[in-house]
């Protein structure tokens, strides 16, 4: 799609309806968009420039076009990414509607919710491998994650046996105008420390702060026990701290930008000599890490934007993983990437506590904070409200405490 071109342009794109002398008929065009739009119940204008149109809306311009040249095969790679609970609901009624018309669907999904609600039948591809396919009615939810991930649901996370050792972080008091307050903990090396909380506890915004993003009005830290003034993420990054945030695609990576450049871009002092940068050094330190999460890209070369959730998210763990850290913040690590890159972010998690590592994790997902935490540190509005650990960490106790009840 093209965003400054109109609904109707974008429709008909290579082949407009043309009038004599091979001229565009504009009018024409602007009344077959119509009806095709209404046809799968989208009022939209198609004289508006699609810049205009929000997500959703350009999904059905997408659509549409497939319909105005009689497409038999529709296929849809995510289109709920980005879309809000209603527009999803909009999405399967015409998805049900295109079934009905006798269009074949093919509906690429990461989602079991989704899969069950369209799919009359699955297929199942892992690392680019195609793996089995059934009939959705003969198939449990389990058997699939089995299939994806290539391991039973009971073994989703993996078996931990890393050796806690010697505090390596220490925050006292961390205070915040609005966002949060009295924040202290204490982490070791080897440690995989859960932050637990509902939308808006304050957890991302004290990562941020802890990372030099933001501000505190008063707070300390120390590293290895000595007390660090962090102003800056590169405060934060000197002193051995790296945040790999929530939005991978706008504060994680950038996607303009190839893999290699990504992974090196906050260690050139590592691959640069006397002011210059050395391309062959900057390609072997971001082969290095990349193997190292099994990343999967045509080359080193590929944009950022051109890979999947899974694989962005291992570029910019790769990437801090390239400072050689001491502390690895990671803020909803797995939101939004596939069950198969799930299990491979959380082994590769398990990787770093095992080799002395000191992670924090902050999850809205109940089973992994469960799954993957050694404690877990519940937030409710903006303050701390329980540490939880051993056999009190269960998934009542941490909705309790995230809920006050």
């Amino acid at each position: 799609l093209f965003d400054e071109l109109t609904v109707a342009e974008n429709i008909f794109l290579g082949d407009p309806p043309r009038g004599r002398f091979g001229l565009i008929d504009w009018a024409t065009m602007n009344a077959k968009a119509t009806e095709i739009l209404r046809g799968i119940g989208a009022e939209i204008d198609p004289s508006h420039k699609l810049i205009d149109l929000g997500i959703a809306n350009k999904h059905l311009v997408a659509i549409a076009r497939a319909l105005s040249i009689d497409a038999r095969v529709v296929i849809m790679d995510e289109p709920t990414a980005a879309l809000s609970h209603k527009e999803i609901e909009e999405l399967y009624e015409l998805v049900d509607k295109l079934k009905a018309q006798g269009k074949a669907i093919l509906f690429i999904s990461h989602k079991f919710d989704e899969i069950f609600r369209i799919a009359d039948r699955f297929t199942v591809f892992r690392d680019g491998q195609y793996v089995g396919e059934g009939m959705i009615s003969e198939v449990q939810e389990s058997d699939l994650v089995k299939m994806m991930v290539g391991r039973d649901v009971a073994q989703i996370f993996p078996n931990r046996s890393s050796q806690i050792g010697d505090e390596v972080l220490q925050v006292v008091g961390y205070d915040h105008p609005t966002e949060f307050a009295d924040i202290g903990f204490t982490l070791r090396k080897g440690e995989i420390l859960g932050f637990y909380g509902l939308v808006g506890a304050g957890r991302s915004e004290f990562m941020q702060s802890l990372f030099g993003i933001t501000k505190p009005t008063k707070g300390v830290v120390k590293i290895d026990g000595d007390i660090k003034v962090i102003r800056s993420p590169a405060d934060a990054v000197e002193n051995g701290i790296v945040y790999v945030p929530e939005d991978r695609g706008k504060q994680g990576a950038i996607t303009a930008l190839p893999i290699f450049q990504n992974v090196t871009l906050p260690s050139l002092k590592r691959t640069s000599k006397n002011g210059f940068i050395r391309l062959a050094e900057e390609f072997a330190l971001a082969r290095e890490y990349t193997q190292r999460l099994d990343l999967r890209a045509a080359s080193l070369d590929t944009h950022v934007g051109n890979l999947s959730g899974g694989n962005q998210q291992k570029v910019v763990i790769a990437k801090w993983l390239a400072t050689q850290p001491k502390v690895i913040i990671l803020d909803e690590p797995t939101k939004g990437i596939d069950i198969g890159s799930k299990a491979a972010v959380h082994d590769f998690m398990a990787e770093l506590a095992a080799q002395g590592l000191a992670v924090i994790m902050v999850s809205s997902e109940n089973p992994e904070v469960l799954g993957m935490s050694d404690r877990v540190i519940v937030m409710r509005e903006g303050r701390m409200v329980a540490e939880v650990s051993g056999d009190d960490l269960t998934p009542e106790t941490l909705v309790r405490h995230a809920a006050g009840i």
